[in-house]
């Protein structure tokens, strides 16, 4: 390695005596500077701001030159810095990599001090003479691993880390990253090893401190460093050639195998014989040797004795090759064998050697340095999954009962290969496998044992439906007290589909006197999907979403003879009667409530009962088919051991549907009673229940990090059963009115595009030279900057008496906006992120005599109160809000439109400041008006928004801080302003 050319030694100055502030220190860059002898380098760090650096002990000021980016090309200044010495930085520079606060310059020269001391300790160190036949050790060889460490900090190094430049050179030139920091490898190496402390060290070569001249060492020098650079390591190549002509029956011809060759390194005779019949029972590890210094240089051993390897290896190469095999052995005693032959090429495996190999003695020996490499045709993808499927003849999902007692279904393993599954037969030749590798489909295969296992006791019994059912929807079981993957297959995974898959269309009942929302033709869909399998389900809407015409659009869609009996609470009788005349006229309906209750002549239609009456009346109301029982508000009926939830569970029919705003109110023992209701066994008996679920699930919402495995087994297996909609939810609030969304684009005045061009180029020349949290606040600026130069050039220039008019296109038209709303007598809300921007907008509506008034952070309450009364009453038509002061908390339903002066960079900022208008209560469209500066940093945002709101939400929910983390070019395609075609 060419050295490092030195850098101009920095004026010195000791440090005044202080307190130590060493961790203070890594908040500043280092830099590394070379010597002509490698342990008197030094690291030096340096202020960026120019400012004074802490003192340290052992640490000596001095002013240094750094180059730093300007445009395309590079100025030097002259900074103060503090300077150690190799062997005082690093111990200081280890630590760098423990807290945040380092600099990232000084975190990768951490990352390289750590490096250099991990060299030292496993012995990489070599002798050398500098330049100038000084004594020099040098961290060395450096394996691949070791070559692939250094480049990556090297590439990781910022330009902080590598600023000062070259002595001498014109124009100026900074020193190559990796050369830098290989030649901090060697200071490290040259310093630590070096014992000034010992008197016998005084003027000897590669122990004192003082350079040592000797020109004599340098031929031996070389020699060393030569053969140590040319050290060579092994692997092992496993070989199935032999396994493969003595197949799993262990016989076969023997013919063009290598068993007993002279491949087992005896020639033949009878130590070939006795090798070959090791070869028969199993395969072979064959050794090869690689070069250290060149990865790329690799050999058989057996081709290495012989001569005949490529060149590169030097004449050491084989005994290094056998001193790699003696350490190996100390790992996996096997490999001692090879040692007593003439050639160690080729090690013959009994079964056992070749499944340790191929389980632990592989990791021991890769992390001795010997790595162990399978051959391409061992494939390892056999794996076993636990199936469920159905005993009984027919389709799990023909309708017929899921949870009838007498149905059982068959559980056991089965095993696949690549995914595919075996067939029987090959489970049963599996099972009979006394080898860790085994022939299948014209493929070898390793065989776990526990495969094995598996293969001969395949049968894990029978699960009832409730087991069953569970099983199918979450995706796992418990076998033998571990949770493992199960699949359902044939009917059993039919049905799976069916319940978690997409819900087909279900064309609104012609008799339905009533056009059903989307949400309630989804649910009706949902309910006719459970009904039919006779599995039953709970709809658990908000109130006021529909859930009374979903039920009757169910009953007409059924078209069943026998009539759907609804229980319901007293309250709710002359309700669901109304519904029902209202959305299906002519559908027969009675109330079987109060005296002279009667069951007689019933002819379809509903029959309508209380939740008393039916307690009072099971018997009566069981003897009688239904086609449905409809539970409405079941919370009645969350006790399930109240006498009301035993009555109603006496009553038969084919169908239960529950109906419910609060599924769950205090415990999931409420859930498990409304789904055993409309689902009788689906979440087996209550006890089982509380101890499988309920707790686990509890207990996870009452202590953090508690069960979220449980949690999510519930989920899976309730999800089905139970649809749950709020009014919060996208799309489902029937109640409010249509709201309309609109982008207007428009293009920035001259003054306004020349502000924004400059401050953009000002910027990036600054920002692209910077890191860490200055960058981050420069581009927090930037953005604010340019969003003020969006919204009016007298923000951005902070004038006292602006002129206001013709200066901004925003401004303009806003005031075509209030000039179309004004005239149809509308309200409207403008919102704006900035107090100052909002004194504009309110000195420009003033000057225009339109009647406005102006809320902020620091309007007191009672005003507050007085201006949100004021615009509710119409006796103010334009309400001008600071974004954060008003974005939530306040009904001002009177807006018919909404206007965003600025682009807020977190959508749901902007969604709730629009709620103000567009909330329960509102009775008109509401129009939100989004003003976007065209070709400019909120242009883009806007079509990120547009395009991938999901993401967007997701990238940009934090805000602006977000945006910090651009890369340059990236932050460039931002920011810059495109000029419309």
């Amino acid at each position: 390695m060419v050295p490092a050319q030195p850098l101009q030694p920095p004026q010195h100055a000791p440090l005044a005596p202080a307190q130590p502030a060493p961790h203070a220190l890594l908040r500043h860059p280092a830099v590394f500077l070379p010597d002509p002898v490698p342990r008197r380098g030094r690291i030096a760090f340096w202020a960026e701001d120019g400012g004074p650096l802490p003192e340290v002990p052992g640490g000596t000021a001095a002013r240094i030159d750094v180059v730093r980016p300007y445009g395309s090309a590079g100025r030097t200044r002259t900074v103060p810095a503090v300077t150690l010495a190799v062997g005082d930085a690093v111990a200081l520079l280890a630590r760098a990599g423990q807290g945040a606060a380092a600099h990232p310059a000084t975190r990768a020269w951490g990352a390289a001090a750590v490096h250099a001391l991990s060299l030292l300790a496993r012995g990489r160190l070599l002798p050398g003479l500098t330049a100038g036949d000084v004594d020099a050790w040098r961290a060395g060889p450096l394996d691949p691993a070791d070559v692939g460490h250094l480049r990556a900090v090297a590439a990781a190094l910022p330009h902080e880390g590598y600023a000062t430049p070259l002595p001498g050179r014109r124009p100026l030139q900074l020193p190559e990253p990796e050369t830098l920091v290989r030649a901090f490898l060697d200071a490290v190496a040259d310093c630590l090893p070096r014992t000034p402390a010992a008197p016998v060290a005084a003027g000897l070569p590669f122990a004192a401190q003082e350079p040592q001249r000797v020109p004599q060492m340098r031929d031996w020098a070389a020699q060393v460093a030569a053969g140590a650079d040319a050290g060579v390591g092994i692997s092992l190549r496993l070989d199935l050639s032999s396994f493969r002509l003595f197949d799993s029956d262990g016989d076969g011809d023997g013919g063009s195998g290598d068993a007993g060759t002279d491949r087992t390194g005896a020639g033949g005779g009878a130590e070939g014989a006795q090798a070959g019949a090791e070869l028969r029972r199993a395969g072979a590890a064959v050794v090869q040797v690689h070069s250290l210094a060149d990865p790329t240089l690799l050999t058989d051993a057996s081709l290495l004795w012989a001569g005949a390897a490529p060149t590169g290896f030097g004449p050491r190469a084989r005994i290094d090759a056998v001193l790699a095999l003696r350490r190996a052995a100390r790992v996996w005693p096997p490999l001692m064998r090879l040692l007593d032959r003439p050639v160690p090429d080729v090690l013959a495996l009994s079964d056992p050697e070749l499944e340790e190999l191929l389980g632990t003695a592989a990791t021991r020996l890769a992390a001795a340095g010997v790595p162990v490499h399978w051959p391409r045709e061992l494939a390892r993808s056999l794996s076993a999954t636990a199936v469920v499927r159905s005993t009984a003849p027919g389709s799990a999902t023909d309708g017929t009962a899921f949870f009838d007692s007498g149905r059982l279904f068959a559980f056991s393993w089965e095993l696949a290969l690549g995914g595919d599954r075996l067939t029987p037969g090959e489970m049963d030749a599996l099972a009979q496998a006394h080898r860790p590798i085994v022939r299948l489909r014209d493929q070898w295969v390793r065989v776990d044992p526990e495969l094995v296992r598996k293969a001969r006791r395949r049968d894990l019994g029978l699960l009832d439906p409730v087991d069953a059912l569970a099983t199918v929807l979450t995706g796992a079981a418990e076998v033998d007290g571990e949770q493992v993957e199960a699949v359902p297959v044939g009917a059993l995974a039919a049905l799976r589909e069916r319940l978690t898959g997409e819900l087909a269309p279900l064309p609104q009942p012609a008799a339905l006197k009533a056009t059903l929302r989307d949400y309630q033709a989804r649910g009706l869909a949902w309910l006719d999907l459970m009904t039919s399998l006779g599995l039953g389900g709970c709809l658990a809407d908000d109130m006021g979403l529909g859930k009374t015409v979903t039920l009757i659009a169910l009953h007409l869609h059924r078209d069943r003879p026998e009539p759907t009996l609804v229980v319901c609470p007293a309250s709710l009788l002359g309700n669901w009667q109304r519904e029902i005349e209202r959305f299906a006229p002519g559908v027969p309906v009675r109330r079987f409530h109060g005296g002279g209750r009667s069951l007689d002549g019933l002819a379809g239609g509903f029959v309508l009962t209380t939740y008393g009456t039916m307690r009072a009346s099971a018997a009566r109301l069981a003897a009688q088919p239904w086609g449905m029982v409809v539970a409405d508000e079941a919370q009645h009926v969350k006790n399930p051991h109240s006498a009301t939830a035993k009555a109603l569970r006496t009553i038969p029919a084919p169908a239960r549907v529950a109906l419910t705003g609060t599924p769950v109110e205090n415990n999931l023992s409420e859930l498990w009673a409304l789904l055993d209701w409309t689902t009788p066994g689906l979440l087996g008996p209550l006890t089982t229940f509380r101890a499988r679920h309920a707790r686990p699930v509890e207990h996870q919402q009452e202590e953090d990090g508690g069960n979220e495995a449980a949690v999510a087994r519930l989920a899976a297996l309730v999800r089905p059963f139970l649809l749950r909609r709020r009014k919060s939810d996208p799309g489902i609030a029937p109640e409010l009115p249509p709201k309309t969304e609109t982008d207007h684009p428009v293009a920035l005045t001259r003054e306004q595009a020349s502000l924004y061009q400059a401050a953009v180029d000002e910027a990036m020349a600054v920002i692209e030279g910077s890191e860490g949290m200055a960058r981050r606040g420069m581009i927090m600026k930037l953005l604010a900057s340019l969003k003020q130069i969006c919204n009016h050039p007298a923000q951005y220039l902070k004038e006292e008496q602006p002129r206001i008019a013709h200066r901004s296109g925003k401004l303009a038209l806003l005031d075509e906006l209030l000039d179309t709303i004004l005239a149809e007598d509308g309200s409207v809300l403008v919102f704006t992120q900035y107090v100052t921007m909002a004194r504009i907008i309110e000195r420009h509506l003033s000057a225009r005599g339109i009647s406005h008034q102006f809320l902020h952070g620091g309007t007191p309450v009672a005003r507050r109160e007085e201006l949100v009364d004021r615009f509710q009453s119409g006796e103010v038509p334009v309400f001008l809000l600071s974004l954060k002061a008003a974005g939530t908390g306040l009904n001002l339903t009177r807006a018919g439109h909404v206007i965003h002066f600025d682009r807020w960079w977190n959508p749901a900022v902007e969604e709730q400041a629009t709620d103000r208008a567009y909330r329960i209560g509102q009775d008109q469209p509401v129009q939100v008006h989004r003003i976007i500066a065209e070709g400019t940093v909120e242009d883009r945002i806007a079509e990120l928004l547009e395009a991938k709101r999901a993401l967007a939400e997701a990238v940009l929910g934090a805000g602006e801080a977000a945006l910090t983390e651009l890369t340059d070019r990236e932050l460039a395609d931002l920011v810059s302003l495109r000029r419309p075609a």
